[in-house]
């Protein structure tokens, strides 16, 4: 996720604690901006994990398996 959309987020979270508060088209574009957010971080974790592996006491590499 871009810099400027991290700013933008900020922002929007700043005003929302202001007593002027946000407009309704500001929080569609704090949640649509949230949800892209969250997106780029579970999809940066899942490949972190995608490349993590597990090593026992003998020394043997086993892939991480995902959970169903």
């Amino acid at each position: 996720m871009e810099q400027v959309k991290i700013d933008r987020i900020n922002a929007l979270a700043r005003k929302a604690k202001s007593p002027e508060g946000l407009t309704q088209a500001e929080t569609i574009e704090r949640a649509a901006l949230r949800k892209e957010y969250v997106a780029a971080v579970v999809g940066s974790l899942e490949g972190h994990l995608d490349n993590t592996y597990l090593v026992d006491d003998k020394g043997t590499e086993e892939k991480l398996k995902k959970k169903d």
